[in-house]
């Protein structure tokens, strides 16, 4: 079996119109020769991703889901020239073949870009790396280094100046993200009203500001598969933007799995640092800290954050699910996610403020009841 990922069926519901996309991409100059094989790739829960293989081109095509979505999400253009202007400076981009605006050709913005061909880390590692410990830590250290390296892009002068509004970066998204959790809500998810006071009352002046990706996952990058520790592509742009580095190292960390963690982030979990050689949690902060010169009092805000903001996002997706707007099944059980991220938030900020312990273990019966359910 190939350790590279070249996608799967499309999904019901999911298809692309192919002749469409291909005479559009023949109308932009775009030389094309012989039958195109169309796959679809599963990891995103969010945008849809197609790969358009031919004989003389490898593609991959990016746009929005069906369905209700927030306002600033799934913005196609925005996310194509990003690409385009950051890969002068982080040559671990793919290169953009067009966009399209036209949304009579499939009835969305999209764009394509040429595919990188490598390794994608998921949930688990192909078995046919045969990686030991030595080799899953200098994974690790290389998927975090890519991410210093985004944070120290010279953006000042450039194109990328005009990604973000820049200083207020910290409270501009609290106060987003609990907006947006409002709007999503549905009854079978808790309210985080804790959570999001005590995110509110908590919000720190900004660090720094510098390119943050936003999405920082390992499925998001591409390894080499001649030197699979190497990370030779970084995908997914839809939140790229100007901000605070540490509220993007406390979004990535909201999917750092670790063995000593609850059950049904395990169970849910979309990449491997779970494995020994991968750094715990803490590690990752403090290697992060000293590699960036930065230094925080305040670290348990910007994990709660993290874990608030992907409660939020993986709620907006259960919101199409719930109301009908998608039936991929993969988002079926999202709402039981979200009680578990809840609990970790309350834990959290329950290590600082005693008054939490008694809510925390409120919810732990709940999810706990919850899990009795599914069983």
């Amino acid at each position: 079996m190939s350790v590279i990922d070249i996608g799967g069926k499309v999904r019901e519901g999911e298809e692309l119109d192919v002749v469409a996309v291909e005479n559009w991409l023949k109308q932009q100059g775009i030389d094309l020769h012989g039958q195109v094989a169309v796959t679809q790739y599963s990891g995103g829960a969010s945008n849809w991703t197609y790969r358009l293989k031919y004989d003389n081109a490898d593609l991959i095509l990016r746009r929005p889901p069906k369905g209700t979505k927030a306002k600033s999400a799934h913005d196609m253009a925005r996310e194509y020239h990003v690409q385009h202007h950051l890969a002068p400076f982080y040559p671990v981009l793919p290169e953009m073949v067009a966009l399209c605006q036209d949304e009579s050709v499939i009835g969305c913005d999209f764009y394509v870009m040429k595919r990188i061909k490598g390794i994608i880390p998921r949930a688990k590692l192909p078995p046919e790396l045969q990686f030991g410990e030595a080799e899953v830590n200098k994974l690790c250290v290389n998927v975090i280094d890519k991410l210093i390296e985004l944070h120290q892009v010279p953006y000042q002068g450039t194109e990328l100046e005009k990604l973000g509004k820049g200083d207020g970066y910290c409270r501009r998204q609290v106060e987003g993200w609990d907006t947006r959790y409002e709007k999503a809500h549905t009854i079978n998810v808790p309210s985080f009203r804790f959570v999001r006071k005590w995110l509110l009352e908590n919000i720190p002046e900004d660090s720094n500001t510098c390119i943050i990706h936003n999405d920082w996952r390992f499925d998001n990058v591409i390894l080499d598969p001649h030197n699979p520790t190497e990370v030779i592509g970084v995908l997914d742009w839809e939140m790229a933007t100007l901000g605070d580095p540490l509220m993007d190292l406390g979004s990535a960390l909201a999917y750092w799995v670790e063995e000593t963690d609850h059950q049904i982030f395990k169970a849910t979990r979309r990449q491997p640092t779970h494995l020994k050689g991968m750094f715990s949690r803490k590690q990752v902060v403090d290697y992060y800290l000293e590699k960036m010169g930065l230094h925080t009092e305040n670290w348990a805000f910007y994990e709660v954050f993290g874990i608030f903001r992907l409660a939020v996002i993986a709620q907006q997706i259960y919101y199409r699910y719930h109301h009908k707007q998608t039936n991929n099944p993969a988002f079926k059980d999202f709402w039981i996610v979200i009680h578990a991220l809840h609990l970790r938030a309350l834990k959290l900020i329950g290590k600082q403020k005693f008054e939490a312990n008694d809510i925390a273990q409120k919810y732990k019966a709940k999810l706990q009841e919850i899990l009795g359910k599914v069983k």
